[in-house]
């Protein structure tokens, strides 16, 4: 059974940090190109960072780029979001999923978590 299961979001400060994992099971994580998206109250889901089989190549949105990180441990079958210089504006349920192609695009994603939670205060 395919499982992703998210952990270490919290309550932080602006200007604070979190590390997101996600653990995956079921499934040969290093077949996958791994995402991360987000979705805060009252808006959709949208796309923040994702990383191909190997990692050796990532992508993030706009809005996280120069202060998120993504990486993955396929012998851990665990893939990380580190997240540095939070705002207000990131507070959202963190999801990761799993894709075979990847992308930017929610529908594309095959496998999903069911999130965690970050709030940041100000």
């Amino acid at each position: 059974q395919v499982q992703l299961v998210e952990s270490g979001g919290g309550l932080v400060q602006a200007g604070g940090s979190l590390r997101l994992s996600c653990a995956a099971s079921g499934f040969t994580l290093r077949s996958y190109y791994m995402g991360w998206f987000r979705q805060a109250p009252g808006k959709e889901r949208e796309f923040v960072s994702a990383i191909n089989w190997s990692g050796s190549s990532t992508y993030y949105s706009a809005s996280v780029k120069g202060r998120f990180t993504i990486s993955r441990d396929n012998a851990k079958n665990t893939v990380y979001l580190q997240m540095n210089s939070l705002k207000p504006e990131d507070t959202a349920i963190y999801y990761c999923a799993a894709d075979r192609s990847g992308g930017v695009v929610s529908g594309q994603y095959d496998y999903w978590g069911q999130g965690t939670q970050v709030t940041v205060s100000s």
